[in-house]
């Protein structure tokens, strides 16, 4: 199912199949609950079953990288360049302090880029053994390549805290248009967890919202003017 198919379905049972021209209930507002619902039980099935990327992984496509140089400030130059991704990396789950980024590597698929802590990146070049091999790191939004040679552009797959942010990417090498489109690409969850998604939201606050505006309730409310009239055939 898609995003948008998700969320009218939670709406049409909110309305039992009817349509209230007085709905205080938007696809905005349910979209965002979808949202949050899918990071947190994502983020709980990872502490108990550990990483598992299947269901759940979003494919950024063909990623341009650029060279910068490793300065972090404008006015100096190291003249030691680095390449980082062109475009921002959209926001991962948090996955105990990591980034729930499950492959980097060439847009073959097939030849990985080691994923490692930024902070080790000083030490690379130490190491006999493996400092003139390629290593990937986030900082900030960007992610960078060590030791990029040859590649200008690399595949990127992951964990993404919001889907809609990878609509941003293009699937370049397959030609196929936007990587999520919020009425078309299937949203990334298990079946068994969106369940658990739409029971939480009919449960939690939909229910809240329903029934606090409902027009059951709202018919409850006697009109101001019908009060006073009651008081004054009384006296």
């Amino acid at each position: 199912m898609t995003l948008n198919e998700i969320a009218q379905n939670l709406l049409n049972l909110v309305r039992g199949g009817r349509s209230n021209h007085d709905e205080h209930i938007s696809l905005d507002q349910i979209k965002f609950n979808i949202k949050h619902y899918r990071a947190m039980f994502i983020r709980r099935d990872y502490s108990r079953n550990g990483f598992n990327s299947r269901h759940v992984e979003q494919d950024l496509g063909c990623v341009d990288l650029i060279a910068v140089d490793a300065s972090k400030c404008c006015q100096i130059n190291t003249t030691c360049p680095v390449f980082r991704t062109v475009k921002k990396i959209p926001k991962t789950i948090r996955y105990n302090f990591e980034e729930a980024i499950s492959y980097v590597g060439d847009v073959s698929g097939m030849n990985a880029i080691p994923i490692v802590n930024a902070n080790t990146i000083r030490w690379l070049s130490y190491d006999r053994y493996t400092k003139d091999k390629m290593k990937s790191y986030m900082i900030g939004d960007y992610l960078y390549v060590y030791n990029a040679k040859g590649i200008d552009m690399i595949n990127v797959r992951g964990v993404f805290e919001n889907p809609e942010d990878v609509a941003t990417f293009d699937s370049e090498c397959s030609d196929n248009g936007p990587c999520f489109d919020p009425d078309s690409s299937n949203y990334p969850i298990p079946m068994d967890m969106l369940n658990m998604i739409n029971k939480g939201i009919l449960e939690g606050e939909l229910a809240l919202l329903s029934g606090t505006f409902s027009d059951t309730e709202t018919d409850r409310v006697q009109d101001p003017k019908t009060i006073i009239g009651q008081k004054r055939s009384k006296e």
